[in-house]
């Protein structure tokens, strides 16, 4: 059964910086690709970051390009997302998000966790 738990969200003031992990279980973490999602009260959930299997290739939303960091360890099963600079607007739940290799094409991301909160202080 595949168990993704975020953590590391929490309260910061605008400008500040957090960093969440999301460590993996039960699938093979190495070659799933890997992401980031949030979401805001009355907002649809929107993608943040992704990653490939090898951390190589990633790719970030305009919003957070810049500010924002994903990294993955493959020997923990851990990913990573390193938010600076951050601001009010990026007060949200974030979900870490899992495609296994082989995954059918729908959903892209079968996979996803119960979220940390982030909330930004003006």
């Amino acid at each position: 059964q595949v168990q993704l738990v975020e953590s590391g969200g929490g309260l910061v003031q605008a400008g500040g910086s957090l960093r969440l992990s999301c460590s993996a279980s039960g699938l093979t973490f190495k070659t799933a690709t890997m992401a980031w999602f949030r979401q805001s009260p009355g907002k649809e959930r929107e993608f943040v970051a992704d990653s490939s299997w090898s951390g190589s290739i990633t790719s970030y939303a305009d919003s957070v390009k810049g500010r924002f960091t994903i990294s993955r360890d493959n020997t923990k099963n851990v990913l990573y997302l390193q938010l600076n600079t951050l601001k009010p607007e990026d007060t949200a739940v974030y979900y870490c998000a899992a495609r296994p290799r082989g995954a059918p094409m729908t959903p892209r991301y079968p996979y996803s966790g119960q979220g940390t909160q982030v909330t930004v202080s003006s």
